[in-house]
């Protein structure tokens, strides 16, 4: 099992608790005069539901970048110490939930690696489908000598990308970028910097969201507009799909790299965006609730008492109750201090991990028909057990809503899912599932209703985990997987022809990566 540098355990999902896993959230600032390093922090900790493995932030003072890492959630990585320590007016920053590459240190962003005038620290939200053909190229590009962060055993596509922004002599990082981004094939939204430049860019698609924010001394862009609330600074747009944007002491100025069709993820309406995000032009808060109503619509049942599964099927829930006039209450209780469960070492001990989370009230369900609102199902262990704790909590009946369609396909664009062979749709009806969770009935929204709820244009959704219809095409199964770069022999030079953790860079930067 994984420790920290302090020996304590990593807080780790239980096996058969897996449920769709967040992508991971990013955030930059250029602001001169402001304590940047604070504000990525606070901007970090409103995007920690995008990623809880790992933190990171890294900072500039126009001279010398300082990166610093650690495994955990950002409340646990940095303290006034380190982020006293971080000084300058640029920051990137990231948290992590590990769609490409194993859950290690070496993996924590942002990475750091040499570029032909200087240093490049880099934070990435998505997941590229072709790290194949990118290893590839950075061999053919730089061979044995050019390795960057992929020299200390960073086995992440972000890692591909921060080896190929190494450029020369002859074009500005800026330039590099334009000729390297559209090389990138899948879902990308990329904060990086280097000792004098903030940059931010999303792929083609726009799959995974952006967005740009204005501080009054400065700039901002992160994964989602909670991000810009917290730190105070005005939502401007979303960046664009296929955009570069570069902020500097000359201002901010946007570059196009690409067109393609949009395919925003819809996911993100149902799950993987906190409700207070604005995607699109579209409330994500209002789009669930939309979701609850038209799942009353579609799938309506006599009962006494909506419910949801906190906190991610609560506006749906309030949606279905306000259709269907059927009274929304609280039946489950969340303990606030459990954020992921640990590996427990038995599977007795491992039926607890949900009781851990979740406890019914029971005398708010005794007696009750219930209408059980949730998000997602994936595997199904959760809704399993929380059907047999209400009912032995009391409850006379437990009819389960989903504000999703089956899940049956995975997702290679930086949602980690379980396999296809462990998605509970993939094998079994409507019916028979909800035989499996032990409810008396089972309604999921279709997909057109789903949809509709997020008022977007269909053609303009990314939504093959529902679907199988991926608007990326995607490479053949072997160049596929999490650990595609763990398992491939990377012929990209020695551990000494890169960065180390605790010395200075070829670009005079600084790293302050752990104790």
């Amino acid at each position: 099992m994984p420790l920290r540098p302090d020996g304590r355990l990593n807080h780790e999902l239980m096996p058969g608790e897996k449920g769709p896993q967040d992508a991971c959230g990013v955030f930059g600032v250029w602001a001169p005069g402001e304590e940047v390093a604070k504000l990525t922090y606070f901007g970090l900790y409103s995007l920690q539901h995008r990623g809880q493995e790992s933190a990171g932030i890294a900072t500039s003072n126009g001279d010398q970048i300082l990166v610093y890492k650690d495994m955990g959630l950002v409340s646990q990585v940095f303290d006034e110490t380190a982020l006293n320590a971080l000084t300058g007016h640029i920051a990137v920053g990231h948290c992590r939930y590990s769609t490409t590459g194993g859950v290690t240190w070496e993996n924590a962003q942002p990475t750091l690696g040499p570029t032909a005038s200087g240093t490049v620290a880099l934070g990435h939200n998505g997941n590229l489908i072709n790290s194949g053909e990118l290893v590839d190229l950075v061999a053919e590009r730089y061979g044995a000598q050019r390795r960057g962060e992929l020299a200390r055993g960073n086995t992440t596509d972000t890692a591909l990308i921060t080896a190929l922004l190494a450029g020369d002599p002859d074009h500005t990082l800026e330039a590099t970028a334009v000729e390297v981004l559209p090389r990138l094939r899948g879902a990308f939204s990329l904060v990086f910097m280097d000792e004098t430049t903030l940059y931010a860019a999303r792929d083609p698609q726009g799959v995974r969201p952006l967005v740009l924010g204005r501080l009054e001394r400065g700039w901002v862009v992160a994964s989602e507009t909670p991000a810009l609330d917290i730190v105070g600074a005005s939502y401007v747009r979303d960046v664009e799909p296929g955009e570069l944007i570069c902020i500097d002491a000359d201002g901010l100025r946007s570059t196009r790299f690409g067109t393609a069709q949009r395919a925003s993820c819809v996911f993100e309406y149902v799950y993987l965006a906190r409700p207070d995000h604005t995607l699109n032009g579209r409330s994500v808060h209002a789009a669930r609730v939309e979701m609850g109503r038209e799942l009353a619509r579609e799938h309506p049942v006599d009962a006494d008492l909506v419910i949801a599964t906190p906190e991610s099927g609560t506006p749906a829930a309030i949606g279905y109750a306000t259709e269907s006039g059927i009274p929304f209450g609280q039946g489950l209780t969340k303990n606030a201090y459990v954020g992921r469960t640990f590996i427990q070492p038995s599977d007795t001990l491992r039926q607890l991990g949900i009781r851990l989370k979740l406890n019914p009230l029971r005398e708010n369900v005794r007696g009750k028909r219930l209408v059980v609102v949730d998000d997602s199902i994936v595997r199904g262990n959760t809704q399993r057990a929380l059907v047999r704790m209400l009912r032995e909590a009391g409850a006379a009946e437990v009819h389960v809503r989903i504000s999703s369609p089956p899940v049956k396909w995975p997702c290679f664009y930086g949602i980690d899912f379980a396999s296809r062979a462990e998605l509970i749709a993939n094998g079994l009806g409507v019916e028979e599932i909800g035989q499996s969770l032990g409810a008396d009935s089972l309604g999921y929204i279709s997909a057109e209703g789903m949809i509709a709820a997020t008022e977007q244009p269909a053609s303009q959704l990314c939504a093959a985990c529902f679907t199988g219809k991926y608007p990326i095409e995607l490479p053949s199964d072997d160049q596929l997987g999490k650990h595609l770069l763990e398992q491939a022999e990377l012929p990209l030079g020695a551990p000494e022809d890169g960065l180390s953790a605790l010395t200075v860079s070829a670009g005079g930067s600084g790293a302050l990566d752990r104790p």
